[in-house]
């Protein structure tokens, strides 16, 4: 452990010091005023477990049937060695470390020390002290950012209010131009999502290929695969379209992608192991659109990684598309997109759109993970719904704000309803 003692005229400039010379995980053991400023004790590779052992012990004490033995001299302490008038190294505010000498005198286990409650209760104190000395060094930094950049700060609270996650907020305010060119600045929150969103015009309706749609269960995947069939059907006809279910969990699952393919014209297969999903997609051949339907799972459900292995080992050419509910809390798409990432999706397609209050966790969750959006979908309709995320960039910015727009008069109505209420009642 490395103690050193530190003296400036703030508080944040002795943080600061500490910070370059020892690191971000310095604990700071004490800190007081000193005619200079402040006094700030910090430590380097603090370990509690020698602060307990370094504590000096009470002698033990004399049997009284034994005379004493040493004579009156002995018992005489010894003086202290003067300090230096100007120490490099300065210990905490706990006892002293002891010399060599006196460590051998020590008899207390080491064991016994770490059970002290006082010493424990000494660690948490000065874990509390540094995590307060951080946020408040963090306030005064943002504050300081604020003044400095009050356009990058306006930027930054506009994308939080879309409900956009900080570390994503943070990256974008700070793309904020030095000078804006718009006339009005409250459109540039907006002009910076939009032009910084990942969106991918995919290539499935047009190109064709073997296409596996992924995701948990509920999410839409069985809806947007006939989404995209029947889209396909419209443009190029049915004849090279084959649909393949992997689903065999879900009731009803196949049956409804059957009758989407019944309705199509289009044949359907289904696969329940990755030999199997190998063995139809070499009889599919010819086709020019393959979509494969695979099996809902969260991403908690120990059956994931199999159906993962399976799909991967059935069809490593296949594209893979994650389907993201946009209705999603934040947690539960970081979730998803995680989970799902070993199968190394190209792209992502926003599904329950219309069912969204909000769309920041969706659209911070794909450029977290760098996952182009592809298309979106906004609700059941066969193939109406579906939309290509390439030309409707702008429209989803659109879409978060209304929907932050319309949060915020609800919040209000309430409100201004419980005002009116008060002011009959004094009537």
């Amino acid at each position: 452990m490395k103690i050193k003692r530190y003296t400036a005229p703030s508080m944040r400039i002795a943080l600061d010091q500490v910070r370059i010379e020892q690191g971000a995980d310095a604990v700071i053991l004490s800190s007081r005023r000193i005619p200079e400023g402040i006094e700030v004790i910090a430590a380097v590779d603090y370990d509690e477990t020698l602060m307990a052992a370094a504590r000096p012990q009470p002698p033990m004490p004399t049997p009284t049937a034994a005379p004493a033995q040493a004579p009156a001299v002995a018992r005489k302490p010894a003086p202290e060695a003067p300090r230096p008038a100007t120490p490099t190294v300065a210990h905490p505010a706990h006892p002293a470390v002891p010399s060599a000498r006196h460590a051998a005198v020590e008899s207390r286990p080491v064991a016994a020390s770490v059970r002290d409650p006082a010493v424990a209760a000494i660690g948490r104190a000065v874990q509390g002290l540094r995590q307060l000395l951080e946020t408040e060094l963090a306030g005064l930094k943002s504050h300081n950012r604020r003044l400095r950049e009050p356009q990058e700060a306006r930027v930054h609270d506009a994308l939080a209010a879309l409900d956009i996650a900080p570390d994503i907020a943070a990256k974008l305010s700070a793309l904020t131009p030095r000078a804006p060119r718009l006339r009005d600045a409250a459109h540039l929150p907006a002009a910076l999502l939009a032009a910084h969103m990942p969106v991918v015009a995919d290539r499935t309706l047009s190109e064709g290929g073997i296409v596996a749609v992924v995701g948990p269960t509920g999410v839409g995947k069985t809806t947007t695969i006939a989404k995209l069939a029947a889209r396909w059907s419209l443009q190029h006809g049915s004849a090279d379209l084959a649909l393949i279910s992997t689903d065999d969990y879900r009731i009803g699952a196949r049956e409804q992608l059957s009758t989407y393919a019944r309705i199509l014209g289009a044949p359907m297969y289904a696969a329940n192991s990755g030999k199997e999903l190998a063995d139809v997609l070499a009889r599919l051949r010819a086709k020019k659109l393959i979509l494969i339907d695979t099996a809902g799972m969260g991403p908690r459900d120990s059956r994931l990684r199999g159906q993962l292995a399976a799909l991967r080992a059935g069809a490593p050419q296949a594209r893979v598309l994650l389907a993201l509910p946009a209705q999603g809390e934040r947690h539960a798409l970081e979730e998803i997109a995680t989970s799902f990432a070993r199968l190394a999706p190209v792209a992502c397609i926003l599904t329950k759109v219309d069912e969204a209050a909000s769309l920041g966790a969706a659209i911070s969750t794909a450029m977290r993970h760098q996952l182009p959006i592809a298309y979106l979908c906004n609700g059941q309709r066969v193939p109406e719904d579906l939309h290509g995320a390439a030309t409707r960039r702008v429209w989803l910015v659109r879409a978060a704000m209304l929907l932050k727009d319309r949060e915020a008069r609800n919040t209000k109505k309430p409100k201004a309803a419980n005002r009116q209420s008060e002011g009959q009642a004094h009537a």
